[in-house]
């Protein structure tokens, strides 16, 4: 896994909402996704994009929270890109409706060209071409994690998931595997249209943490609470993976080729990146 840290949330804010701009810092997430995209009128992009990068340049140098936009596909994606490249409070960039590696690669050439050299990808896997493309999108320059939306994901291939949301599990798997392939970090987990139910978003958002996503995305202040409960380690949990550290790296300087745990369990690189991914978990304020 790429990055010290994880967020468990990230969320959605209109780039052409300057009041909802102003407030999205004081709702909790640990992540921001500015967006030009969805939820943007194509009359509105133009100042939409010159609202969001307005409001990053504003923005201190030591926030904790990361900041992310949403860019358009198509003809205004290096538009987008262009307008945000070298801009220091910016962690990175979704590319929404992503369809294949060249998508990435032109992002990250334009990054490039124009000497900025930290801004992150965020692939966001929309389309049935970009699901059977995600291992070679994943192995892209730039990309630090992959983002499935399964609205949009529907609407291309019919899928109409129910409340266990079963019909979604297979491709879902394939996101993990190709992140994981990869060896970026997990994907983020999709936004669910649930607001006032926290019940059904609470068992939604665990059973997309067991097919191995990390973290969701937010449409709604009122989904952050009942994510970060998902997301967020217990004290147990922190307290094994620090234990599992400790451990591997007391027998790494020992020279021993077989380390265990203090009840007798094999510790191996599983392990230990499960143990790690606890704790960049946790290395995140309580909410």
């Amino acid at each position: 896994m790429s990055g010290v840290s994880l967020p468990r949330s990230y969320l959605y804010v209109p780039g052409n909402a300057p009041e909802k701009l102003s407030k999205a810092l004081t709702r909790g997430a640990d992540a921001l996704i500015l967006d030009l995209e969805d939820a943007v009128p194509m009359t509105e992009k133009d100042n939409a994009r010159s609202t969001v990068v307005r409001w990053l340049r504003e923005q201190p140098a030591d926030l904790a929270t990361e900041l992310w936009v949403r860019i358009n596909p198509g003809p205004l994606l290096l538009t987008d890109a262009g307008a945000l490249a070298n801009i220091p409070t910016l962690t990175g960039l979704v590319i929404a409706k992503c369809e294949g590696p060249g998508d990435v690669s032109a992002v990250a050439d334009l990054l490039t060209a124009r000497g900025d050299i930290g801004t992150l990808l965020m692939p966001l896997i929309e389309t049935a071409r970009a699901v059977l493309a995600a291992p070679a999108i994943a192995e892209g320059p730039r990309v630090h994690q992959l983002q499935i939306g399964e609205v949009d994901l529907g609407a291309d291939t019919g899928i109409e998931p129910g409340a266990d949301e079963a019909e979604l599990g297979g491709i879902r798997s394939m996101i993990v595997l190709a992140s994981a392939a990869a060896q970026i970090n997990p994907p983020l987990g999709p936004v669910s249209r649930l607001t006032s139910d926290p019940e059904s978003l609470l068992a939604s958002t665990e059973r997309v943490r067991r097919q191995g996503f990390v973290g969701r995305a937010c449409i709604h202040p009122a989904q952050i609470p009942v994510v970060h409960d998902v997301f967020t380690p217990t004290e147990e949990e922190i307290a094994e993976a620090e234990s599992v550290l400790e451990v591997f790296a007391e027998a790494e300087a020992e020279g021993s080729g077989v380390v265990l745990d203090s009840a007798g369990r094999l510790i191996d690189l599983a392990v230990l990146r499960g143990a790690r991914k606890t704790l960049a978990l946790a290395d995140r304020p309580r909410r």
